[in-house]
Parts: C-alpha cells; sequence; structure tokens
C-alpha cells in the first residue's frame, strides 16, 4: 500500500501545498532515459509525489514521460495530484531568456504548467559554458530584480504555480525580498543533520519561505557529495536503538525541523524506507545530539563554479 506524505501549505503561493519529501531526478554521473522513467514509476507506486527535475539534469524528458505512463496505468488519477518542481539554468539568467527557458521545460515535460520553478543558482553562466569548473570571464552575478520580475511573469501567465529559489544565502534573499511584488515561497538548499543551516532557516521561516533540502542523505556516489550521512556515527546509533536506517534518522530530523526533503534513490527498497518516517518521531535527546554534530558545508559556489574570488565571498557569506 501507498504511503500518504503529509504536505505543507506555501505562504505566498495562493494555497500550493508541497508533500514535505519529494523525489530527486538528477544523476551523477547520468543514467540513461528509460532507467530514470522506470525509478519515476515505482515511485510513484511507493505513494511519492512529488518530482524535482531541473533542465541542467536532463531529466525533464524522462520525468514527463512517466507522469504520462503514470496516468495512462491510472496510478494517479490526474496530473494536479503531482507537484512538479523544474529550474532554471545559470544560463538562461536574463530577463529576456527566462520565459523561453521555462516553456523548453514545460516542452521537455510535456505538461501546460509547472507547481515550482526556481532559480537554480544566483548567478550567470554565459552560453558557451558547457562544462564545469568555468572560466572566470563566463560567470558573472545575477541581476536579481530583473531576472525576478521574469520570474513573477512566469507565474502571472501560469506557467507555474509557484516560483522561488535555490542556494540563495540570507543576504540574496534579502536583495529580492526588497524588490519582489510575490515573494519566493521556496528556498532549496544543501541540508542535512551535517550542514543544518540554522541562521539560514530562521531567516527564512520568519518571512514565511519554505525550505527545501537537497543532498539530505550526503549525495554519496555524486562527484560532490560523499558518505558521511549514512556513515555518521551518532545518526547510526540512534538508527540502531530505533530500529531505522540512518537515512530515515536524518530525513526525520529534517522533517522535525519543518523541511521539507529532495531525496534521490532508485532503488526500490531505500524509496519506500525514505518515506517510512511518519509514524514515529525522534526523542528529545536525541534530537539534542544531532543539533550538536559538527558542522560541514558539502557543496560549495566554489566546488560546482569553480575557485573564483568572488565565489569563494559567496560561499563566506554562509
Amino acid at each position: 500500500m501507498a504511503v500518504v506524505v503529509p504536505e505543507v501549505t506555501l505562504s505566498s503561493s495562493d494555497g500550493l501545498a508541497i508533500p514535505v519529501i519529494g523525489m530527486g531526478t538528477m544523476s551523477s554521473p547520468p543514467v540513461g532515459p528509460e532507467i530514470t522513467k522506470d525509478a519515476i514509476i515505482e515511485a510513484i507506486m511507493a505513494g511519492y509525489r512529488h518530482f524535482d527535475t531541473a533542465f541542467v539534469y536532463r531529466t525533464e524528458q524522462p520525468l514527463g514521460e512517466a507522469i504520462a505512463e503514470a496516468l495512462r496505468l491510472g496510478l494517479v488519477k490526474s496530473r494536479d495530484e503531482l507537484y512538479i518542481s523544474s529550474k532554471l539554468w545559470c544560463s538562461f539568467g536574463e530577463k529576456g531568456l527566462i520565459l523561453p527557458a521555462i516553456n523548453m521545460s514545460l516542452r521537455n515535460l510535456q505538461l501546460d504548467y509547472l507547481d515550482m520553478y526556481l532559480i537554480h543558482w544566483p548567478l550567470k553562466l554565459s552560453e558557451e559554458v558547457r562544462q564545469m569548473p568555468a572560466k572566470k570571464e563566463h560567470i558573472s552575478p545575477l541581476d536579481i530584480k530583473s531576472v525576478w520580475e521574469a520570474m513573477e511573469e512566469c507565474k502571472s501567465l501560469g506557467l507555474t504555480k509557484g516560483i522561488g529559489v535555490s542556494n540563495f544565502t540570507c543576504k540574496q534573499l534579502e536583495e529580492l525580498l526588497s524588490t519582489a511584488k510575490i515573494p519566493p515561497a521556496v528556498n532549496q538548499v544543501e541540508m542535512n543533520p551535517l550542514w543544518q543551516q540554522k541562521k539560514l532557516r530562521e531567516f527564512c521561516k520568519a518571512r514565511g519561505i519554505q525550505v527545501t533540502a537537497y543532498s539530505p542523505l550526503g549525495a554519496f556516489n555524486t562527484k560532490w557529495g560523499d558518505n558521511r550521512i549514512l556513515e555518521c556515527y551518532v545518526l547510526e546509533e540512534i538508527a540502531k536503538a530505533k530500529g531505522k536506517t540512518t537515512a530515515q534518522i536524518s530525513l526525520r530530523w529534517l522533517y522535525e525541523q519543518e523541511v521539507s526533503s529532495v531525496a534521490k534513490s532508485f532503488n526500490k527498497e531505500r524509496m519506500k524506507q525514505n518515506l517510512d518516517i511518519f509514524d514515529w518521531s525522534l526523542t528529545e535527546e536525541e534530537s539534542n545530539k544531532i543539533s550538536q554534530l559538527p558542522q560541514r558545508k558539502g557543496i560549495t559556489f566554489a566546488s560546482i563554479f569553480g575557485p573564483h574570488d568572488w565565489l569563494l565571498q559567496l560561499d563566506a557569506e554562509d
């Protein structure tokens, strides 16, 4: 029987609700589209209704095919049962390129609208960039005001129900909020028990911005991730005492912080395990142990785009 995932209503998106656990679709290194499609169908059968993609992941098309297949098979009754988020890639980070970019994502997904469209990173890449890290001259700061105006237009036109950001710091959110007509509904950032982002969480909560955690399990088996979460002694001890996995402890901790999560697993059993976090809780002692874990960021601007001076300054803002 499929798990029913709780939802949180987003404060700035006209009653739109986000399922608190979603499935990430990015694989590094990439896998074939059929593998991605089949995994998404399995996830829908397990109870997932929130799927996270991005133009740069190259998974919009298989996600769209999986949605069409799920509708055909009756696994979901209508598109409205799903929450689909995608992201504006940095190469399209200027006002005149954003409507074409979201329309391209919608064509890839075979959808009429997104539930959430996020600015992927708060920077702009020149069009000739094809791989990372990028050369310094190909990276520039994002014109947040004009780009956000175009994001607001995407929402006004009904191309997306909600708009938000990803990888934004408190300082960048302040800049955005100073001119935004529609505030961001979501800030999707790296977050897990070993990178808890308490300051950012408090900032977002005070302003009605829902935090969504990516890499909630440490992004193991990617070029930038590691196994720190799954091999964390404190999490292992708590998991052992509760008869759970370390992944479940991490996801439950995030849920108790009122943070939604996007976890990627294409393994059928782990998909199900990652949803099995809603009928138990952490004790106060267990939560305190997690809150005292040493903190270290896993993903930085410099690690993705290159060790350029102003990117190192962005990383220092956190």
